[in-house]
């Protein structure tokens, strides 16, 4: 259910432009539908922003507004699988160079092997220019797994619970968006009354409903019963998944070289998050990518966490069996997280 969930946003997002919607009308939706449903939580979710550091905050909306429109427009301008497999593709690398950037990454051979696999496949897509795909589609994609990176190191900090989260960074976001339209700077069809009943609907179950809760809550469950490493390797099958289904509802085709990017970046992603043997943990530092994807999961030192112990150690934790955490020296280690690595895969 997860991965489908996953496939149905970038497959979703990929037919805004065959719709009735704009990408404005899109936004809203998204953003909007989990402001409602999680409504009442609004007073606590006030009071947990007011005491978190502006600094992560900002972290975190980059995961909301900017990284929809991003993914949005380099999803117009390429191909719906090109769009399932880049962004989710190359946030390992990005986490993983941003990591770099502040002097905590120390990464073993195979994780490296598999950070040069994603950057080969990101090559290779640059040549499936007029397929179906251009060159700053492509670019737009990166730029979306690079936004998605930068939420992650959010995540990692934040004080805040997994609900308040999401519900801070719709309510931005969707005012936001609201905002714009009204103004006139993005178009909206919901506002002129033109857009179709039955988008406004599918736009909303796939999107509002399904991204934005429902696979963040597929994916625990899925690390609980699987295991991180075996959810994690699973989530790898998305970009294919949506690479095929992309065939007879978008009329596209798999060529050679989208074959050969779509196996290098699944392999890489797959490799990246499989299992670690003993000589990985003789590597790693205290930051460490558990996985790449939709909504990961970054672990570290518990001085980057908010005061609570964060997103990740506060509130994911403790909504799995004891045990599924376990503190290891300076940071948390991999443990048998198996609800967490496949319930919270944007």
């Amino acid at each position: 259910m997860t991965v489908v969930l996953w496939s149905s946003f970038a497959l979703s997002t990929r037919g805004i432009g065959g719709s009735s919607l704009t990408v404005a009308d899109a936004a809203f939706l998204r953003f909007m539908t989990p402001v409602v449903l999680l409504a009442p939580l609004l007073p606590s979710t006030i009071r947990a922003v007011r005491r978190e550091r502006p600094q992560v905050l900002a972290l975190l909306l980059v995961g909301g507004l900017p990284h929809f429109l991003v993914f949005a427009f380099g999803a117009r301008l390429t191909s719906a699988a090109l769009t399932g497999m880049l962004v989710p593709g190359t946030v390992p690398l990005f986490v993983t160079l941003l990591a770099m950037a502040r002097g905590r990454a120390s990464l073993p051979p195979r994780r490296l092997l598999a950070l040069g696999l994603i950057t080969a496949g990101v090559a290779v897509s640059g040549f499936l220019v007029g397929g179906g795909a251009s060159l700053g589609g492509v670019g737009l994609l990166l730029v979306g797994g690079f936004a998605w990176a930068v939420f992650t190191t959010g995540l990692q900090r934040t004080s805040l619970t997994l609900l308040q989260m999401v519900l801070t960074i719709c309510t931005v976001s969707s005012t936001a968006v609201l905002v714009l339209a009204v103004s006139g700077v993005m178009p909206s069809h919901l506002l002129t009354g033109t857009a179709e009943l039955g988008d406004v609907v599918a736009l909303t179950v796939l999107q509002g409903i399904g991204t934005g809760l429902m696979s963040t809550l597929c994916y625990a469950f899925s690390v609980k019963a699987l295991g991180s490493s075996r959810a994690s390797v699973g989530g790898a099958v998305s970009p294919v998944l949506t690479a095929v289904v992309a065939v007879p509802v978008f009329g596209e085709r798999i060529g050679l070289g989208l074959a050969v990017a779509l196996m290098l970046i699944v392999a890489a992603v797959a490799m990246f998050n499989g299992p670690a043997s003993p000589d990985d943990a003789a590597v790693l530092e205290p930051e460490d990518v558990v996985r790449g994807g939709d909504a990961l999961l970054v672990v570290g030192d518990a001085h980057d966490r908010g005061p609570a112990g964060g997103l990740l150690g506060e509130d994911l934790a403790g909504a799995l069996p004891a045990g599924g955490v376990e503190p290891r020296g300076r940071f948390v280690q991999e443990q048998d997280l198996r609800v967490l690595d496949d319930a919270l895969s944007q």
